[in-house]
């Protein structure tokens, strides 16, 4: 098939690239810029932003499945550019499927739309959105997935998928900001509370999708709804931590703040950053202290269920890659 992916030539979407190429399927994909390792892959592509419309139907032309994994993440900034990059740029893709009669499209969504600040400990599908979201992407995600499950109909099957933290070798999110704040010493334990978190191998949430892409039909199980998508291996949050920092051959956190104190920290931030209109991101914000120091683990029976999805690479054999990667970095 020829598939378009959005977000082509960042971490997840690479990934996801890679095994579609891998398969023999053609690949378009469409980023803000260029990438040698997907030209070196023999893949098309066409730089755009997701509030070009016409761009997208342009790079839509003859696609018979869509991938929408590109996104505005992050824990700070204005929610309007999270609403114009989330949320009109996923109703562009929806439009781009319409125009040009594609059936299939399969959106990356985040389990952080389901996020109210409390523990989630085996929490399925039925999981509600909350009434008020205390970070954009969360919410922007959240109105965008609503959009793509809305959108499914006899003529475009549209399923959402939410992968959890997801890592690996060549991240340039997750991991680089663990060891960046582990080598300059900025990492603190929130509480001693052995929460236990999830996370999805990236070679696996790729997988995922294109499992997902291949049950997706008008009609079928995965139509029109959302999954969960981890390694199914649930750990305590700060062991997961320590096993990146090792990887990146670091010491391990230990110096705990209690969760309090974080939290309060996180909202006399906001009013700091906000009130003084400070660039980059604050240290600490409600959501982050909320995520570090709750349980956030998800029942993933449904994506093995209606996916057919099964995790092929352990956590163990994932931080193996990792420190492998930092190894030949170095």
């Amino acid at each position: 098939m020829k598939a378009l992916v959005t977000g082509g030539g960042g971490f997840l979407g690479s990934a996801i690239v890679r095994q579609l190429i891998g398969r023999g399927d053609r690949v378009v994909s469409f980023s803000r810029g260029d990438y040698p390792q997907l030209a070196a892959l023999g893949v098309e592509q066409r730089r755009g932003d997701l509030s070009d419309l016409s761009a997208l139907v342009d790079a839509a032309k003859g696609c018979d499945v869509v991938f929408h994994v590109a996104a505005k993440a992050g824990i700070w900034g204005n929610f309007k550019e999270y609403y114009q990059a989330n949320v009109a740029g996923t109703e562009n893709v929806i439009a781009a499927c319409r125009i040009h009669s594609i059936g299939r499209l399969v959106y990356t969504g985040s389990p952080s739309v389901v996020f109210d600040g409390s523990d989630v400990e085996g929490g399925d599908e039925s999981l509600p959105y909350p009434s008020r979201y205390k970070a954009h992407y969360p919410h922007s995600k959240a109105i965008a997935e609503k959009a793509v499950l809305a959108a499914n109909s006899h003529a475009l099957a549209t399923v959402s998928l939410r992968p959890h933290l997801i890592w690996g070798p060549e991240d340039n999110h997750l991991v680089p900001r663990i060891v960046a704040k582990g080598r300059a010493g900025a990492l603190r334990r929130i509480g001693h509370r052995p929460c236990l978190v999830d996370t999805v191998f990236v070679e696996n949430a790729a997988e995922a999708h294109l499992n997902a892409a291949d049950r997706l039909a008008p009609g079928a199980p995965p139509a029109g709804k959302a999954y969960f998508i981890s390694n199914g291996e649930p750990i305590p949050l700060w062991d997961m931590v320590n096993h990146i920092l090792a990887a990146a051959g670091l010491p391990p956190v230990t110096r705990h703040v209690p969760p309090v104190l974080a939290y309060a920290a996180g909202a006399v931030c906001e009013v700091v950053w906000k009130t003084m209109n400070l660039s980059g991101e604050p240290p600490m914000t409600r959501f982050v202290a909320n995520e570090l120091s709750t349980s956030h683990w998800f029942d993933i029976s449904a994506a093995r269920r209606d996916l057919g999805y099964t995790p092929r690479i352990s956590i163990e054999e994932g931080l193996k890659l990792l420190r492998d990667s930092f190894a030949k970095s170095r």
